[in-house]
């Protein structure tokens, strides 16, 4: 089978990490395939954030939370008062993914950015998950100088990344029965 479609149906989330950081080579090798997504009109509109202090990881892990428990949706809520609950899963390395607010096409530009960070950390057998609640701690201003994030900008997702504690299960089943054709 081609590797890139062998990659793509490979790929599953990672919610389980070991300890070990990544390797440099390989960080920067699933950040440069980000900056290879497509974007509307060419217009490379993001910002990476790279956390591997997990002091850091765990602060931003525990602000989500108390956002996530002021929810009004209830079973974010819930998930925001889980003691254990660790929303990036304990990875050494975590991607804040962010985007001029100014941008065209800001939200599909960082989720094609993320889906090639993904995949790219597949093909290294590195696991992955891709995290939305992590947006939660920089609606927060302070927040988003603590980190760098630029003036203007917008955090969208976050990434964790770490070598997984086991393989890849099988897929669920996929629906098929999405598919119409003109011909």
């Amino acid at each position: 089978m081609n590797q890139v479609l062998e990659t793509i149906k490979n790929r599953r989330s990672v919610r389980r990490y070991q300890d070990e950081q990544i390797k440099d080579k390989e960080l920067d090798n699933i950040l440069e395939s980000a900056i290879y997504a497509p974007t509307g009109h060419n217009n490379q509109p993001w910002h990476f954030t790279i956390i591997q202090d997990k002091g850091l990881i765990n602060q931003i892990n525990e602000g989500a939370k108390e956002v996530m428990r002021e929810m009004d949706v209830e079973w974010i809520a819930q998930m925001g008062k889980t003691e254990n609950l660790h929303i990036f899963h304990r990875a050494p390395t975590i991607i804040m993914v962010s985007a001029r607010k100014d941008a065209l096409t800001p939200l599909p530009d960082c989720s094609a950015a993320v889906q090639n960070m993904l995949l790219a950390a597949e093909s290294m057998n590195i696991g992955s998950c891709w995290i939305g609640l992590a947006k939660l701690y920089f609606l927060n201003e302070e927040n988003m100088k603590k980190f760098n994030i630029p003036e203007g900008y917008e955090v969208h997702f976050g990434v964790s990344l770490g070598y997984k504690v086991r393989e890849n299960p099988n897929p669920l089943p996929r629906n098929k029965n999405v598919f119409t054709y003109f011909r």
